[in-house]
């Protein structure tokens, strides 16, 4: 039986590890996070799941301290993965591996390198997305290709809808490829990197909608940061609206028309003001010259 330290967190985390365990795979150790008090916990824990099974599970500020390392050498694992871990892992941590280090990461490497993929992915319209198994080395989303699932983006898709697409994409991914991984026989494909891009990780302000965009545009930034994420939004006469679903079809659901700099319909399904949703009666009273800030 091989013997695997695991780094895991969010849905990922439990549907990976979850994985690992129907392959009698020996997780030794899994790390993982304490959610944050601040943050809109809508995902499962992996914490709670390592409970359950009786695994052996911290939750450390830095995995890469040196007692943290003194830990994991000590377990002497074949295989390091990482499965939605928030920290990146040193390289004292990586070659502890004796075969090998890997990472699930949500997107089709080598694009959407970094931070929040998927959420980028849709802020520039793909129509294609899906999730990579990995070899991990000191610089992120680098390493070698072990496995690829590709799904689709719909054009009306929110991150949350495309984010639990990618989630069973990415436990397909690792199913499949594990036995031949644990037989030595899964073949590795070099990246190439200059077919690719890096994203950084987005803040809730980050949010604000830019009028001067396209409907397009908007449209995309709008299902990039729907609920649970912190949604887009713009300022009239003072006031936050954060709007929470738009349409570029016609509809008979809609609260309101607006439009890009493009002039292209712009249709608003859901909106909420300081926290509050609105429906089309109370929209049209409150701002009866529309939405953007310059009308």
């Amino acid at each position: 039986m091989v013997k695997a330290v695991v780094f895991a967190y969010h849905n990922i985390g439990v549907k990976a590890l979850k994985v690992l365990l129907k392959h009698n795979v020996d997780v030794s150790l899994v790390l993982t996070h304490e959610d944050n008090p601040n943050e809109r916990i809508w995902f499962d824990s992996v914490k709670v799941l390592c409970q359950k099974k009786g695994l052996k599970v911290i939750t450390p500020d830095n995995p890469n301290q040196h007692k943290i390392i003194k830990k994991i050498k000590h377990i002497k694992p074949d295989f390091i993965f990482s499965f939605y871990y928030r920290h990146m892992l040193s390289e004292d941590i990586l070659k502890l591996a004796k075969r090998g280090a890997y990472n699930l990461h949500g997107s089709l490497l080598p694009k959407y390198r970094g931070r929040v993929p998927i959420n980028w992915a849709i802020i520039h319209g793909e129509s294609e997305t899906g999730a990579t198994l990995h070899v991990m080395t000191k610089k992120p989303d680098q390493g070698d290709i072990v496995a690829q699932q590709a799904v689709p983006i719909h054009i009306d898709d929110t991150a949350k809808e495309v984010f639990d697409r990618v989630t069973d994409a990415a436990v397909k991914a690792l199913d499949d490829v594990l036995p031949k991984l644990i037989k030595g026989k899964a073949p590795h494909h070099k990246q190439h990197l200059h077919e690719g891009s890096y994203f950084s990780g987005r803040k809730a302000e980050d949010g604000q909608i830019n009028w001067s965009s396209t409907s397009f545009s908007i449209h995309n930034l709008v299902r990039a940061v729907a609920p649970p994420y912190p949604g887009a939004f713009t300022y009239v006469n003072g006031q936050k609206l954060t709007i929470l679903r738009t349409s570029l079809k016609p509809t008979n659901d809609a609260i309101a028309k607006t439009m890009g700099a493009d002039n292209t319909p712009l249709y608003i399904l859901a909106l909420e003001l300081d926290g509050q949703p609105l429906d089309g009666d109370e929209f049209k009273k409150r701002f009866p010259k529309g939405v953007r800030p310059d009308c």
